[in-house]
């Protein structure tokens, strides 16, 4: 993220820090020069280090490293990702009675909660203090009181105010506290018109292609084209994209060869079912993203879309059912913080970084040149051209699923997680075909690695639907749910 930071902070004037807007180029340096920002960024490393996953099959990293500066406007830091942002305080640690735990930001954000959890064997209380001004004066805000096992989701009001936040607790326990702070998401479900030439999901006939990055100093994007019409594939040809953005088609039967062996999308490495997709990671923990649009399925399990690279320095961008995902690296815990960043309905075929700017295939054939788009002399290969971080504006993160959809379910059986995590108006509904009430534990994960917490029990009665919308001030990373009783069950989330 960026944040504006006070020139004049010290430890006794600690008031001024606000997060601005989250960003996903990896940036080493900055400066302001001529009435512009300009970043030194980390985009394309040639051996990927440890970031290895099966769902990015055998790919290659590109030819050489290659990376660009990035120059934005002075008030650009202000307009990119929602700062949404979350942190602990404590995460199952030991704590003794009356133990205060170090300060957290808590100006900046208009939506903001705590999930709490006393994992000791003693009854205690949480008491959250305040330092209102900055100054090392603190002040008292609420107290939680919780029995040993028990954990509780704590909102705070727009009047209670405060630079900084911590917490007491008034026996010795194990801990776990995260502060989970959101921005309110003033994006639109549609795409910037900058992306104007991308195909729609549902459209047979596209400039298709795969992409590499060529080495040995040859200084271009070597795409071998492909084009769909009337969804069948067939080859056009190979074709390299210089400094000056020029497309031209190139004879290079080696590279040829060389991209359709090493760039290949790889199969069944996501699976789309009924109720989400599940993904299985290479540890073997299984997780479930929402689904998008139903033209996904078909074009995932015929390997015509790229499910996950990386573009920018062990930092992959994951590809699923019509919504872009960044996805830390394995060795950051992966899936487990992985986290939306913009849906959309276009039939993105592969993507790549290439000198700083991220490229993508999949356009309408009859796309005409422009601010974003590259196209051939000959007409039969296009490229879209920009930034990563101009994925934001491809439009906000929705989606639907969960994790049972008319599932068997045993009773205490908790179902996979779902990830719930940077998505707005969140929507849920339970039901069931017992012909006896069920009850239904919510349970949510908050940190990502952390402790798995209840946040509520519903009863469902026979026949009946349960539905609820949850508070604007919700966030967690995960979220599951499990049955008191042996059913046919269905957990099902709307993200509008």
């Amino acid at each position: 993220m960026f944040w504006k930071f006070p020139g004049n902070f010290t430890a006794e004037n600690s008031a001024g820090i606000r997060p601005r807007s989250s960003y996903l180029k990896v940036i080493g340096d900055f400066t302001r020069w001529n009435d512009q920002l300009v970043f030194g960024c980390d985009d394309s490393a040639q051996k990927e280090f440890l970031n290895k996953r099966k769902q990015k099959g055998d790919i290659e990293g590109p030819g050489q490293s290659n990376s660009n500066l990035w120059f934005t406007s002075i008030d650009k830091p202000d307009h990119l990702g929602p700062n949404t942002a979350s942190g602990s305080v404590w995460l199952n640690d030991e704590v003794a009675a009356h133990e205060t735990s170090e300060p957290m930001l808590f100006s900046g954000w208009p939506k903001r909660m705590a999930w709490v959890l006393n994992g000791g064997d003693l009854d205690t209380k949480f008491v959250f203090e305040v330092d209102k001004m900055g100054n090392q004066h603190w002040e008292e805000l609420k107290t939680i009181a919780l029995k040993a096992g028990a954990s509780a989701s704590v909102e705070f009001t727009s009047q209670e105010k405060g630079e900084w936040i911590r917490v007491r607790s008034t026996s010795k326990t194990l801990a776990t506290l995260s502060f989970n702070y959101s921005d309110i998401d003033e994006r639109q479900t549609k795409a910037s018109p900058m992306f104007t030439g991308l195909a729609n999901v549902n459209e047979t006939n596209v400039l298709s292609g795969l992409l590499y990055g060529l080495g040995d100093n040859r200084r271009a994007l070597g795409v071998w084209a492909k084009t769909f019409e009337n969804g069948v594939e067939k080859e056009s040809g190979y074709y390299e994209l210089d400094d000056a953005f020029h497309l031209v088609k190139k004879e290079d039967t080696k590279t040829k060869a060389f991209i359709k062996e090493k760039f290949a999308i790889p199969e069944n490495v996501i699976d789309i079912q009924e109720s989400s997709v599940l993904i299985v990671d290479d540890k073997d923990r299984r997780w479930r993203l929402p689904l998008g649009n139903e033209g996904y399925e078909a074009l995932t399990n015929k390997a015509q879309l790229r499910i996950c690279r990386e573009v920018a320095t062990e930092r992959d961008l994951f590809s699923c059912s019509g919504t872009f995902y960044e996805l830390p690296a394995e060795n950051a815990d992966g899936f487990a913080k992985i986290r939306p960043i913009s849906s959309h309905n276009f039939r993105i075929h592969d993507y790549a970084s290439y000198r700083g700017m991220l490229v993508m295939t999949g356009l309408h054939p009859k796309v005409n040149e422009g601010d974003h788009i590259v196209r051939s002399e000959d007409g039969k290969a296009a490229l879209w051209v920009g930034a990563i971080d101009d994925l934001w504006e491809m439009g906000k993160p929705v989606g639907k699923g969960g994790p049972w959809k008319n599932t068997a379910v045993k009773t205490g059986e908790v179902s996979d997680p779902y990830l719930i995590a940077f998505y707005d108006k969140k929507e849920l509904t339970l039901s069931h075909n017992s012909n006896d009430d069920v009850t239904f534990t919510i349970q949510v994960e908050p940190v990502g690695h952390g402790p798995w917490m209840d946040y509520k029990e519903v009863t469902v009665k026979a026949g009946e639907e349960f539905n609820y919308t949850f508070p604007d001030a919700f966030q967690a990373r995960w979220i599951r749910f499990k049955t008191d009783t042996d059913c046919t069950a269905t957990s099902w989330l709307v993200y509008r």
